[in-house]
């Protein structure tokens, strides 16, 4: 398993604040597709940053490999939407999780 932190730039630093509704409409839909990543597992965690400077989007992902998580990346439909998003990615060498709670015993 490998571990990444993915940061989702938009197209413009007031995006959150000023997004028409097409692109409102969009952000559901990247939404969604995080969502059912969510439920596979691939993804620990995700959701806006209220950055002072702009705000932008983050994910923490646990993946096969480099490969994998640049293809779910590249398949979210803000990438696919024709608005100039990006993403940086971030190989993170080591985590941290807390233990998995154990079903109890009969």
């Amino acid at each position: 398993m490998a571990y990444f932190l993915c940061r989702l730039n938009p197209p413009r630093p007031t995006f959150a604040q000023d997004m028409s509704q097409a692109e409102r409409a969009m952000m559901q839909t990247h939404v969604a597709y995080w969502m059912g990543h969510l439920q596979q597992g691939k993804v620990l965690l995700f959701g806006p940053v209220a950055d002072p400077k702009g705000g932008w989007g983050v994910a923490v992902l646990a993946v096969r490999d480099e490969a994998e998580v640049r293809s779910l990346t590249g398949q979210d439909p803000a990438m696919l939407s024709g608005l100039p998003f990006s993403y940086d990615i971030y190989p993170m060498p080591r985590v941290i999780v807390p233990p998995s709670p154990q079903a109890p015993q009969a």
